[in-house]
């Protein structure tokens, strides 16, 4: 077996979500930062091998560096679609032992496997010798009654010798039962501390945390501890978060985009796909739907993409357009106020929705 791969991890990655990160939230996602790993939502091994390898693999080239993220416990099926994502053109494979959903249990995969190590051990060996690109390896900091610093001490010291370039933890144990996938993302309590830990007696390794990571100073904060960060929900719920990373974590010139010219930059974009077979307007804006979080007119515009399908791809200039009408109406009412007025606003979309 060739060496292991070093993973060429950015600081900074957004995490695989299950109907979120499709190709058009990584497009979106792309236009806020230059540098930010992406991922793909998980796909099932099998459904790669027996269903529609083109739709599923389908990015574009401006995503880069992205990585695709697997799910399955055959190690040759595994390598396979290993095999596949690097000849698509992915910069990383990343096997998921971390979803606790009950499909996926079902289906021996996820979060069960690190009862399992040297399972995954096999498959990210396999995987490694079938591609170049690094082979990395996503799961939780327990589960159920293996919740010990100890039990992922040894779940990652067996996975380890395969040559996984890469461990991210979610710092969360996992409850197979009792839970749902959602309550799992919440409930049990982040203890990034062990992951740090993980880091200084496996100072070899490469570990990345994530979860409940919600801002760029707690994304720097971890960076004194670990190799690299991973965001999930706070990239979903507040995506302007990332217009800050290039700067603020890579070093990089900051583009100085704004809310709008990333918006306008998502126009050709949604021209383009809108033209496809099985594609929606929602499929698109859903995503861009939290651009303006926490920003005057934030309602409007969330109200305009909802409701002005009729007008395809302009529908993303009318929604600038009624955030710039709820911004003058809050500045007439600060006058107001200002000079001693009163009165209502004369529309709910003044109210910055965060």
């Amino acid at each position: 077996m060739s060496p292991t791969p070093r993973a060429a991890t950015p600081a900074l990655s957004i995490a695989p979500m299950m109907d979120v990160t499709d190709r058009h939230f990584r497009w979106f996602a792309r236009r806020l930062s230059r540098h930010v790993l992406l991922y793909t939502e998980m796909v099932v091994a099998q459904a790669l091998i027996h269903g529609d390898r083109e739709h599923l693999l389908r990015f574009d080239a401006s995503e880069h560096p992205i990585a695709l993220q697997l799910g399955g416990d055959d190690p040759v099926k595994l390598a396979l679609c290993a095999r596949m994502a690097e000849d698509a053109g992915y910069d990383e494979v990343n096997l998921n032992v971390g979803c606790p959903s009950p499909r996926v249990q079902s289906g021996s995969f996820g979060v069960v496997l690190m009862r399992r190590p040297h399972v995954v051990a096999e498959a990210v060996a396999a995987m490694r010798a079938e591609v170049r690109i690094p082979v990395t390896v996503k799961h939780r900091i327990g589960l159920d009654e293996l919740d010990r610093f100890e039990d992922m001490l040894a779940f990652v010291d067996a996975v380890a010798p395969a040559g996984a370039a890469r461990f991210t933890v979610h710092a969360r144990k996992a409850w197979t039962q009792g839970l749902s996938p959602k309550q799992n993302r919440n409930v049990p309590p982040l203890r990034h501390a062990e992951v740090h830990r993980l880091k200084r007696l496996r100072p070899e390794l490469h570990v990345e945390i994530n979860g409940g990571i919600r801002t760029l100073d707690e994304v720097e904060a971890h960076l004194a501890h670990v190799d690299a960060v991973m965001i999930g929900r706070a990239a979903r719920d507040t995506p302007w978060i990332l217009a800050g990373a290039d700067a603020r974590i890579f070093g990089c010139s900051d583009p100085g985009a704004t809310r709008a010219s990333v918006a306008r930059a998502m126009v050709p974009y949604l021209a383009r796909t809108l033209g496809e077979p099985r594609v929606r307007l929602h499929h698109v804006t859903r995503h861009l739907a939290p651009l303006f979080a926490g920003e005057v007119g934030a309602r409007a515009w969330r109200r305009t993409l909802a409701q002005r399908a009729d007008l395809g791809a302009g529908v993303i200039e009318a929604a600038l357009e009624a955030v710039e009408e709820a911004r003058r109406l809050q500045e007439q009412l600060a006058q107001r106020e200002a000079a001693g007025g009163s009165g209502p606003p004369r529309d709910d979309a003044l109210d910055p929705v965060r």
